[in-house]
């Protein structure tokens, strides 16, 4: 038991028999109120929000969600050594059995970009990803059918998949998104931008009745004369029956009997001005998201560049490394993201030719280190470190180095 065993309130002890060895370690004394205030059992926030159908009919945030789920896909993992003093959750897993899980195989029936997009889409429209290990793979369980049942002492008893399945602690894998509002379950990126969603949807279905009724909002027509109800009945039978913009109808009418016709609005399609209200909507989906909006501008090179990089290190890896760490606390491995390939965060080709030459040419590291981290294999008989021989003989050996000794006689002939 630790230090603070004299200190421990003899009758609620509040110990657990820790995985550390056997020895006792202390509970949090505030997770019972923790428990009381979250519930018993915490559900998805999001189950009411249509995000689905936002992402599915909303040009924009389809693109937005898919350029950051297709970009995280495509970023394999590194797996190092066991970390020191860290127990995993599960013990005994190898070491190339994680690399396969993680880089090619999660599972017999799905590859592993295939696998790795379902979380993230998961991720981004409801802040949670949950995944079923079963000993030998891993399985994608939808976040808003996933249940965290909490526990009064140890922070979660268990997992429920519709109220119908149960999961053990050791057997889930859950990584969530940034919240306030829950120590168990993140909010999704595009939460914030939901009203701006609204809006856009509002004003697109604007849009459509607007030209469904020929771009004119409404007209009266002015009859001096009083008309009986069964006179204007036929009346706007007839109109309704000849003039139909949205099947295409523009055949003129023939007002008689002194009949005007007046509109009752003056606003024309172009001076609701809904272009500009539109792309302001769409920029505050991207920022939500993380997606700077000048990728999907065009831009020229001067922009695109640093953005790209921008969007990488601000949205991209960080999604990356909160998927690593979870992996990484689960099997009990160092986790990181392997970046060798991914253009957008690698240096100018001759940026990086000169600064590896800097590093070889220098003594600093060998060629074959060089090598390794252009993602290029080592050659035989380049793993030495290589002496720089800026004055001849001086780095060999500096007691030869200098101007060189006299000649005699004897030698020049």
């Amino acid at each position: 038991m630790g230090w603070f065993k004299n200190f421990i309130n003899k009758k609620e002890p509040n110990l657990i028999e820790s995985i550390y060895g056997g020895e006792e370690e202390k509970l949090n004394p505030a997770q019972t109120i923790i428990q009381r205030m979250e519930g018993d059992t915490i559900p998805s926030r999001e189950r009411t929000i249509s995000y689905k159908r936002q992402y599915e009919t909303i040009e924009i945030v389809n693109r937005g969600v898919n350029m950051i789920v297709d970009d995280v896909a495509d970023i394999l993992c590194t797996i190092g050594d066991k970390i020191p003093g860290v127990t995993p959750v599960v013990k005994g897993v190898r070491k190339n059995v994680v690399h396969r899980l993680l880089n090619n195989e999660p599972n017999p029936f799905q590859d592993i970009n295939t696998f790795k997009r379902n979380l993230i889409i998961d991720f981004l429209l409801d802040g949670n990803i949950f995944i079923y290990y079963d000993g030998a793979h891993l399985y994608h369980l939808p976040s808003e059918r996933m249940q965290i049942i909490s526990d009064a002492k140890t922070y979660i008893s268990h997992y429920s998949f519709n109220d119908t399945i149960k999961y053990s602690t050791d057997e889930i894998i859950h990584i969530k998104e940034n919240s306030f509002y829950s120590i168990y379950r993140g909010i999704p990126r595009l939460k914030p931008a939901l009203r701006a969603m609204q809006i856009l949807v509002t004003m697109r279905n604007f849009q459509d009745e607007f030209f469904d009724n020929g771009a004119v909002p409404g007209l009266v027509v002015q009859n001096p004369n009083t008309l009986s109800e069964k006179i204007k009945e036929r009346f706007i039978a007839s109109w309704m029956l000849n003039y139909r913009p949205g099947a295409g109808g523009r055949r003129p009418m023939l007002l008689d009997g002194g009949s005007e016709l007046k509109s009752i609005s003056n606003i024309n399609f172009k001076e609701l001005d809904f272009q500009s209200s539109i792309k302001e909507a769409e920029n505050t989906i991207l920022k939500a998201l993380g997606v700077p909006p000048v990728l999907l501008d065009g831009g020229n090179a001067a922009t695109i560049k640093p953005n790209h990089r921008l969007y990488y290190l601000e949205t991209v890896i960080p999604i990356v490394r909160k998927l690593n760490v979870g992996f990484s606390r689960f099997f009990g491995y160092e986790i990181w993201e392997n970046t060798i390939d991914t253009v957008a965060l690698q240096p100018e080709l001759g940026q990086q030719a000169s600064y590896f030459s800097t590093l070889v040419n220098g003594g600093i590291i060998s060629p074959n280190e060089a090598r390794i981290e252009l993602g290029r294999e080592a050659k035989e008989g380049h793993d030495d470190i290589r002496v720089p021989a800026n004055v001849a003989g001086s780095a060999v050996n500096p007691s030869t180095g200098g101007r060189p000794g006299s000649i005699d006689n004897d030698d020049k002939e």
